[in-house]
């Protein structure tokens, strides 16, 4: 399959880029042009480097970025490192996430803001840190993944749930404050994907969730990240503040 160039030369950084969507992600930018992506993972060094050596054999170079979203020390120096080591960054993807499930009156307060502060405080520190380059070129795309929990009731997971309507709030303030400074930013807003913490759900709840599915299948990783790749490309240059369902019909 040939892959249009949308990406030529372009720095781009994944949060949570070690498996799942957010690895993905970092391959599908390399087959699209990018020169450098980093990858972002915080504990899972083994499978980040496959996702770097994945990113290789697409054609890009890839480079580890160890760091926890949920640290805002270790954030800035995780961004002043890019800076010093690639002068730009193009492209900001906020794809890392935890969830801790619980019925809300078992939900403690550590479960409540570990959640929290990685899914949706994380996000924003990092779009603070990669403002701050894109702000002096006049130019970037940020695209948060959210989730269709954000923007429907999801029992069990009020903490998660919470998180990810926060990320659609920041996106759209985001793009506002932002889009007179050439920086879009974007959400995509992922249904059941057949990657990631989807793949940890009970079986019989992913049925009961699969059936409900207009397209009665759940989404592969590479169709989230085709739809990150469009919000982030030239190709969505007039879109600022959405949130890109891609869900398979579930939220219909």
């Amino acid at each position: 399959m040939t892959h249009p160039r949308r990406f030529q030369a372009a720095k781009v950084l994944i949060t949570g880029a070690s498996r799942g969507l957010g690895a993905s992600m970092a391959c599908a930018f390399a087959a699209e042009g990018a020169e450098l992506i980093y990858i972002g993972y915080r504990v899972r060094e083994s499978e980040a480097r496959q996702t770097a050596a994945a990113v290789g054999e697409a054609g890009a170079r890839a480079e580890l970025l160890g760091f926890d979203v949920r640290n805002p020390e270790d954030v800035t120096r995780a961004f002043e490192h890019v800076g010093k080591t690639s002068g730009a960054l193009d492209v900001l993807v906020n794809n890392a996430g935890v969830t801790r499930d619980s019925h809300f009156p078992l939900l403690d307060e550590e479960a409540w803001q570990d959640v929290i502060d990685t899914n949706l405080n994380g996000a924003a520190r990092c779009c603070r840190a990669a403002v701050r380059a894109m702000w002096r070129a006049r130019a970037g795309a940020i695209v948060n993944v959210a989730s269709a929990a954000g923007t429907t009731a999801s029992p069990g997971q009020a903490n998660y749930a919470a998180s990810k309507g926060g990320i659609l709030a920041l996106t759209r303030t985001l793009a506002a404050e932002l889009a007179p400074r050439g920086i879009r930013v974007n959400a995509v807003v992922p249904g059941l994907i057949d990657a990631g913490m989807t793949t940890r759900l009970d079986h019989r709840m992913l049925e009961l969730r699969r059936a409900q599915i207009p397209l009665a299948r759940l989404g592969q990783a590479d169709e989230v990240a085709r739809a990150v790749l469009f919000l982030a490309s030239s190709d969505a240059s007039y879109i600022v503040g959405e949130a890109l369902t891609v869900d398979g019909g579930l939220s219909l």
